[in-house]
């Protein structure tokens, strides 16, 4: 309505004077309080990399991220397509073009009020499913150039589909990570989507070129439902999960160097003691283990058994520096712990494990022998 009273330039004018009450609320907000920890912040370029680490040991994201690309890809088109749908399939002008971006926030709306109960009978993974089937049936009736009223109903379904795909992998990316790396994860997300929907309104548009609008719609439609049986594997992370609040149950490690020698790389070596019946299920826990090991900031993971006492396993990992052991102390989660319960239920009766903290030592203070003293 603005552009048509107004001209193209007045919705962009009235957005930006919309945000200066969002800046006066953020200049008002006085914030949360700052949390007082022992361990010095986080430099941006480590916060980033134990972010990807994370996320690279997280099979709940790598599901929600690889449905988000299956959904959005083909979803785009819908995004990329609708100016071109009013203008050449419709051919109406912006008076249309606003009516159904109109009608695609009012179906997402709509949408809002009964998501919580339909979520509740569908489940996670089944939702997505109906939201991409109402997305591929937006496309599909776009497709067939109809009616002025038809279009605004298939805006509408468009934009409850939306809405029901988007919410649904918030939610997933959100309940799969805990509370330290969250917003690390949810920024992945939304790279994942900003990406996906760049790439094919790109790819879209190319098709378009080549095979009229009508056609990349019924093709994008196709598409969409073809990816759900492909991807219905990857199950969402939405219904009970594991407690990823800390623990705080492992001792304080003990330090005896200098505190500048705690940026040194540091190795962990941990001794289990495992009778010939349980060391089957002990493995198979390690092996959980490990992952959990590498998202806290271990690399180099490994458990070897020792040659001469067949009942003595060693599980070895290395992390940057003292401090960031130090981090992965503070953010082991009471689902963690669990998994660590599990294994020591595996150890030999009145045994438990052996750990050992070894830093690399300062240049200069192991001494080389010559050659000569090498004869000897």
């Amino acid at each position: 309505m603005l552009i048509v009273a107004l001209g193209l330039c007045a919705p962009f004018l009235v957005n930006t004077l919309s945000f200066l009450s969002i800046l006066a609320a953020l200049w008002l907000w006085a914030g949360e309080p700052a949390r007082q920890g022992r361990l010095p912040p986080e430099t941006l370029v480590a916060a980033m990399g134990a972010g990807l680490r994370y996320a690279s040991q997280s099979p709940p994201l790598q599901r929600t991220l690889l449905r988000a690309v299956a959904f959005f890809l083909f979803a785009s088109c819908f995004w990329a397509m609708l100016p071109l749908i009013v203008r050449g399939v419709l051919g109406g002008g912006a008076g249309l073009y606003g009516l159904l971006l109109g009608a695609v926030g009012a179906g997402a709306v709509a949408g809002a009020f009964v998501l919580p109960t339909l979520r509740r009978r569908l489940g996670a993974d089944r939702m997505v499913a109906a939201g991409t089937l109402a997305m591929s049936s937006t496309l599909l009736l776009f497709s067939l150039a109809p009616g002025n009223m038809l279009a605004v109903a298939a805006a509408a379904l468009g934009g409850f589909a939306w809405i029901a795909v988007l919410s649904s992998f918030h939610v997933a990316a959100q309940m799969a990570l805990p509370d330290w790396v969250r917003a690390r994860g949810l920024s992945l997300f939304l790279m994942v989507f900003a990406g996906t929907m760049a790439v094919g309104s790109l790819v879209w548009g190319q098709v378009a070129t080549a095979t009229g609008v009508p056609v990349a719609l019924a093709i994008a439609a196709i598409g969409a439902i073809v990816a759900i049986p492909l991807t219905l594997r990857a199950a969402l992370e939405m219904g009970e999960l594991p407690d990823f609040s800390p623990a705080h149950h492992w001792a304080e490690p003990a330090w005896a160097l200098p505190r500048e020698a705690g940026d040194r790389r540091i190795m962990v070596q941990i001794g289990y003691r495992v009778e010939t019946a349980q060391q089957s299920g002990f493995t198979a826990c390690m092996l959980d283990l490990a992952a959990a090991r590498r998202r806290n900031g271990g690399f180099g993971w490994s458990l070897m058994q020792d040659a001469s006492d067949l009942e003595r396993f060693v599980e070895t990992w290395t992390e940057a520096s003292w401090t960031q052991h130090l981090r992965h102390h503070a953010r082991v989660t009471v689902a963690e712990k669990a998994l660590q319960d599990r294994i020591r239920s595996h150890l030999a009766a009145g045994t438990a494990p052996e750990i050992y903290h070894l830093v690399t030592p300062e240049p200069g203070a192991i001494p080389i022998p010559s050659g000569k003293e090498t004869k000897t």
